[in-house]
């Protein structure tokens, strides 16, 4: 096949969910077939990540849209004056005539057998007729993400602002997925609610993957009263998360295990969560390796309150051997059992005993860090990748190589 992935931002360095599982499929695409990765980002030209970016992907095409990388006051006025604007701002600030350029070129000259857009707020640069078969990959349903902030967000002001894009993204991506020939979805909690909007025949969920090459258990032991949350800490979901952690769940754990010591780990921590640093609380920062730090823990915890898609996290953390407690928001679209591979608590008190149980009882952590282990031995990369893989073949009308077509043959 011939594959175009384009994807807004810049995937290297591989800081978030999205981005990691972005890479590992694409990567595992460009060995078996001709992929052209094209990545658009704000700014000047980074010639250092073109070419690190044109190693991974031979034939890579890097696109600098010249607009500056904004502040955090200058988002403000920017968003203030897209305020009149019918798309969302979430997706309407990623629109760019460059991109809308060449990938127009593309599909007039049908350079490509299937097209892949990642992320909806790529979907704005593609052409209004999809003459390339085209699929929309969906990491999460973002409209379900700005309901949630609307409904809780505690300032009436902001929850009035998240109203507003709720709808204004309610109204995009409902018709965003009806315009792609097919979509991919990483739960089927995400594809019920896009269900919802087209036919679910045309929905098919390629779940979360691990690199379980990477995330193993550590032969070492870890430090035993060691609890830790682990995540990009710039994004609202996360912030929101390490306040609910820090004020209203840890002080119970505290409570009954005084020696108990939190990390929150995670680049680019915004000040909301610096300031929950205490002589209990540690706030890292970026670090070199969060596989380092996870090994240290001795229970990991996932206490999302809003958001959408699956949380690549809790499966590195039980590839890693940990014993995971998360809200069910936080675990939401994964294939996890509650009670047997992960403790799932939507309370401040059932979480803070589900931390100390585990804490406190070694025999029970090291039942829940076994079980962790042998669940994602499912989830290997190469396998959810295949699965993608099989999507873009039908929906190109791909056949795929002799040597496939011989071996589909004599598999039936």
């Amino acid at each position: 096949m011939r594959i175009v992935w384009v994807k807004a931002n810049k995937l290297l360095p591989l800081h978030s969910g999205g981005d990691i599982r972005s890479y590992h499929i694409a990567r595992y695409l460009a060995g078996q077939h001709e992929l052209v990765f094209l990545s658009y980002y704000d700014g000047e030209p980074d010639h250092e990540y073109d070419k690190k970016l044109h190693e991974l992907f031979p034939g890579s095409v890097s696109i600098a849209t010249g607009r500056p990388d904004s502040s955090r006051l200058a988002r403000i006025f920017d968003y203030v004056a897209h305020l009149a604007s019918p798309l969302p701002y979430a997706v309407g600030r990623f629109r760019s005539p460059a991109v809308e350029r060449k990938l127009g070129d593309w599909f007039a000259e049908r350079e490509f057998d299937v097209a892949v857009c990642d992320f909806l707020d790529a979907a704005v640069n593609f052409p209004h007729q999809l003459s390339i078969p085209s699929v929309l990959f969906q990491h999460n349903v973002e409209s379900e993400i700005w309901r949630r902030h609307s409904s809780t967000q505690p300032n009436p002001f902001k929850r009035r602002l998240y109203a507003v894009e709720f709808r204004k993204m309610l109204r995009y991506e409902r018709a965003a997925v009806g315009r792609f020939q097919h979509v991919i979805a990483v739960s089927e909690h995400d594809r019920h609610l896009m269900q919802a909007w087209v036919e679910g025949s045309r929905i098919t969920v390629v779940p979360t993957g691990v690199d379980l090459d990477e995330y193993r258990p550590a032969a070492t032991p870890a430090r035993r009263l060691l609890v830790m949350f682990v995540g990009a800490m710039d994004w609202e979901p996360n912030i929101d998360a390490s306040e609910y952690l820090c004020r209203e769940i840890w002080p119970l754990v505290l409570a009954e295990v005084p020696e108990a010591k939190l990390r929150i780990v995670g680049r680019n921590p915004a000040e909301r969560v610096c300031r929950l640093a205490a002589p209990s609380v540690e706030v890292t920062g970026r670090v070199p390796a969060v596989i380092e730090e996870l090994r240290e823990a001795a229970v990991v915890v996932v206490p999302i309150r809003i958001g959408g898609g699956t949380r690549l996290k809790i499966y590195e953390a039980m590839a890693a051997g940990k014993a995971v407690v998360s809200t069910t928001v936080g675990a939401e679209g994964l294939e996890v059992n509650d009670g047997r591979d992960i403790i799932l608590a939507d309370t401040r008190e059932s979480f803070a005993r589900a931390v100390c149980s585990l804490l406190k009882d070694e025999n029970l952590r090291q039942r829940y860090e076994r079980a962790a282990v042998e669940h994602t031995l499912r989830f290997d990369w190469r396998v959810i990748s295949q699965k993608f893989e099989q999507v873009l073949e039908t929906v190109s009308g791909y056949s795929g190589s002799p040597e496939k077509v011989q071996a589909t043959i004599g598999a039936g």
